[in-house]
């Protein structure tokens, strides 16, 4: 017990280094080239990758001689995570070549051969560090029911914004329903960013915060750190400097909102697998609901208080009644930290083991 305990206080420090020590440092730079008026948009990208970065170095580095790490999936991801934090500094140095574009190229490359290593891993590691997956069913369920409060709430948006012929108009075009479709594709061609995401967020960094201050607190806090991560992107890619920190306070509206229904999603599938579809589905139905069909609608966007209080009480009737729910009231629903889990999966097969004996 002690072990395990001295080992998650290190796998938190790392985690907490890296997954913000690099965007808030790389963040200086990306405010350098805001600045200039240069392209700064690979490293909205690159950022989803680092919290899973900063997990597989904490376990890399505290779990040494661990045979039951996915080695091979996790290398090929801390690769795909350096070529874009390459291209990231490229892009400022070398502004003249497009590297969003290249990034873009290394994303979808990189997801086809993450797939592969992930699928050619053994089943015991897979499970050891929380990639198996499992409770299929209840997981469609809940990506059906977040689709439904998404769509409800873009609608409800409209509407108050007095614009509801924009949505018959969405509705009608054929681009809409193409972009719909293609979805499931673009899934398994980008997957890595969303997995990036989650794999630091839910799997790892939930459970830590939920052992340490319970399961409503945990989550709170989850999701602040959540919007407080989003930081650079606030300032220098989804607004400017001069409301930036109005695009902050939404920010951590959405992650604290969207992080207690993600939680829970997690919570009650116990499948990472479930939350990177969400987060997927999140981002992705952006350009289409928005009418702009285009990653830049995310950019330089004119956010005010009003919006910013709309948010609020929206988001928060839609996504946040979760957390008065069983999953967050029953301490033993608590899922296993990274520690935890691969612990608890040796001892399974070294009892298997001498069972076999």
């Amino acid at each position: 017990m002690e072990r395990q305990k001295n080992h998650e206080k290190t796998q938190m420090l790392i985690y907490l280094s890296v997954a913000f020590g690099v965007p808030y440092i790389l963040g200086i730079l990306m405010g350098v080239g805001y600045s200039k008026g240069l392209d700064v948009s690979v490293f909205p990208s690159a950022q989803m990758f680092y919290p899973a970065m900063a997990v597989i170095l904490a376990a890399l580095l505290t779990r040494k001689g661990d045979h039951l790490i996915p080695k091979r999936f996790f290398i090929g991801f801390l690769i795909i995570t350096l070529l874009l934090l390459i291209c990231t500094v490229a892009s400022i140095i070398m502004p003249e070549m497009s590297w969003n574009a290249i990034s873009q190229y290394i994303m979808i490359v990189g997801s086809v051969i993450a797939w592969i290593l992930l699928l050619t891993e053994k089943k015991d590691k897979r499970i050891a560090y929380g990639l198996k997956g499992g409770r299929w069913k209840a997981s469609a369920l809940i990506v059906l029911i977040y689709l439904i409060l998404y769509f409800g709430r873009a609608v409800i948006m409209y509407i108050l914004g007095g614009e509801t012929q924009t949505i018959v108009e969405i509705v009608k075009k054929p681009i809409t329903w193409i972009m719909l479709l293609s979805l499931p594709i673009n899934y398994f061609l980008i997957f890595t960013a969303f997995w990036g995401e989650e794999y630091g967020w839910r799997y790892f960094f939930q459970p830590i915060l939920q052992k340490k201050f319970g399961m409503v607190r945990g989550i709170l806090i989850l999701g602040i750190a959540w919007g407080l991560w989003h930081l650079p992107i606030n300032f220098f890619y989804y607004t400017s400097p001069s409301v930036g920190f109005i695009s902050l306070v939404g920010q951590l509206i959405t992650c604290i909102t969207l992080g207690i229904f993600f939680g829970w999603a997690y919570l009650k599938t116990n499948n990472i697998w479930s939350v990177v579809i969400l987060h997927f589905v999140n981002n992705n139905l952006v350009p289409i609901i928005s009418g702009n069909y285009s990653e830049e609608v995310l950019q330089n966007q004119d956010i005010t208080w009003n919006s910013v209080l709309a948010s609020l009480v929206i988001n928060t009737l839609l996504f946040a009644g979760v957390i008065f729910t069983n999953y967050y009231k029953d301490y033993n629903r608590r899922l296993p930290t990274m520690e935890e889990r691969a612990d608890q999966h040796m001892d399974q097969l070294e009892e298997l083991q001498g069972k076999d004996i």
